[in-house]
């Protein structure tokens, strides 16, 4: 061998090392989009625990009426970082886990189009997520001014509040990166033959809701910055005093956090759009209209953000307009609905998990638009402003819709990324003790709401006690069902058991189906159809 080859041979050792680091080296320096996926949903799963464990003290602390455990102080901390945990801690995070690891499988492309920036992306959020917490050990405590973070009260917090600000900035940072390669990954890396139309509709709500994280990433960061320099700089945006307003505050914020909803939700519609089809053997019903509907809903959530505001002192012009478009979003909404049923109609249906799963997530995310229709009436809405009928409102939309989802897409995909199938009992067990302990613990709200129990209350009158015990023993199942998840079903399906097919999900119940193909790199994407 000469002297050149034998240097070469070296050099290809080491760029074999470089490409494949072992141990730690592997996920710090991750650029895979499969590793990447993989760190983004063990974050998003330590989120949801840690927001988990903040829900069940609020709950503990409203099983009676006094004060059992909490000042009411500490009570508004606890909601205000369950609130932003859960929201861009534990949901957001795992959808873009999702979009790492199934986009560039659904699209045949071989990676994300920016490796480095999608390990950056990711390595943002535990520091933001550690300020955010470590909120709680600063002098005053972590804020107190609710998840959405309203002067005047923001303005006057102690520096946990400046903390959040920070932590929200940078995850803000991480979105939007995560988003830019998202776009073009999907606009720039389709396998041929794989044109717009023909791609899976995971990948259709991801580009979707990608370009809303660009357009309302930003406009957060302003709202949390001018509160900064209100706090800091002797700027008075939000500050009557000095000829600023509370309220322009709540318009930029809500700008932001309508569309923000449907970032939350638009990757579920995604994920059930493509289980549906899988197990009721059937293609999907109406995928053009679902893919319009999707653009529909994106773009009309730009428009009924002063919903969350009929109580502020709103012209009748505003409020009627406001209410009539946000009746409007109802109408795509419906249509997707519409698709799903008319899916599994006359399909030959099976309910493994994930099934279970989508179809729970139909029932309870419909539930939950419901009442979301039901607060866009704006009379009605002036009488159930802040009160327990909105929090079981957005719990339905964002536990039963967002949630639910993600657990279907890791029964759906789960056996592909770990390679073993989990155990389908136990998979049940999860899926109807967690349907059944979440209506416990939200079903009884609606009730709450419509008495008059205001939210963020760490007190309540005796009239309430029945309900709230209720909803707190629903609440502790719940938690006690996403433990189950952890230690039964997911650590367990990840260490080994029955080794996953290929096609993990054509052998179902023994039924014998063929493929068909309608682009090429739909892989285990393609909906199988009975002989």
């Amino acid at each position: 061998m000469s002297t050149i080859e034998h240097a070469h041979g070296h050099a290809d050792d080491h760029a074999h090392d470089d490409h494949h680091p072992h141990g730690w080296r592997r996920w710090l320096y991750a650029t895979n989009h499969k590793d990447i996926g993989t760190l983004y949903l063990w974050f998003s799963l330590a989120m949801l625990m840690t927001g988990g464990v903040l829900a069940l003290g609020i709950r503990a602390e409203l099983f009676m009426p006094g004060l059992q455990l909490f000042q009411p102080e500490f009570f508004n901390q606890l909601t205000t970082m369950h609130g932003l945990i859960m929201v861009f801690g534990a949901i957001m995070p795992a959808f873009v886990g999702f979009a790492n690891w199934m986009i560039p499988l659904q699209i045949g492309a071989a990676d994300m189009a920016f490796a480095r920036m999608n390990n950056f992306s990711f390595w943002l959020l535990p520091p933001a997520a550690i300020l955010l917490v470590s909120s709680f050990l600063m002098p005053g405590g972590a804020t107190a001014a609710g998840w959405t973070l309203y002067a005047p009260l923001s303005t006057q917090m102690g520096i946990g509040m400046d903390m959040g600000i920070f932590a929200m900035h940078i995850m803000g940072a991480s979105s939007i990166m995560g988003s830019i390669n998202i776009v073009t990954t999907i606009l720039n890396m389709r396998a041929p033959g794989m044109t717009l139309m023909k791609m899976p509709m995971f990948a259709w709500t991801w580009l979707i809701t990608a370009y809303l994280l660009i357009a309302v990433m930003p406009v957060l960061a302003g709202a949390i910055t001018m509160t900064l320099t209100d706090r800091h700089f002797g700027t008075s945006f939000f500050n009557a005093a000095g000829g600023g307003d509370p309220v322009m505050y709540q318009h930029i914020f809500w700008f932001f956090g309508h569309p923000e909803v449907y970032i939350m939700i638009l990757p579920a519609f995604g994920i059930v759009s493509q289980i549906i089809p899988a197990f009721s053997r059937k293609p999907l019903f109406g995928y053009a209209s679902m893919v319009y509907a999707t653009s529909s809903i994106a773009i009309l959530s730009f428009i009924v953000w002063a919903h969350h505001m009929f109580a502020t002192g709103m012209p009748v012009t505003s409020q009627l307009f406001f209410m009539y478009a946000t009746m409007l979003i109802a109408v795509p909404t419906g249509v997707k609905v519409f698709n799903w049923i008319a899916t599994m109609w006359q399909g030959s249906m099976t309910f493994e998990t994930p099934m279970l799963w989508a179809v729970g997530f139909i029932f309870v995310f419909t539930m939950g638009g419901f009442t979301g229709l039901i607060c866009a009436i704006t009379p009605v809405d002036i009488q159930l402003q802040d009160t327990y009928y909105v929090v079981a409102h957005f719990h339905y939309v964002l536990v039963a819709g967002s949630l639910f989802a993600l657990f279907a897409g890791f029964y759906y995909w789960g056996p592909k990324w770990t390679g073993f199938m989990y155990n389908e009992t136990r998979g049940q067990i999860h899926f109807w003790a967690s349907l059944i302990t979440f209506n416990v613990t939200f079903f009884p709200m609606h009730f709450l709401g419509l008495a008059g129990m205001p939210r963020r209350y760490a007190d309540y009158a005796a009239q309430f006690t029945d309900f709230n015990m209720l909803a707190s023993i629903g609440a502790f199942g719940f938690g006690l069902s996403q433990v189950y998840f952890l230690f039964f079903v997911l650590l367990p399906s990840i260490r080994g058991g029955e080794k996953a097919a290929a096609k993990p999900w054509d052998g179902a119940e023994g039924l014998e189906w063929t493929v068909p193909s309608p682009a090429p790199f739909h892989t285990f994407e393609t909906p199988p159809t009975v002989n």
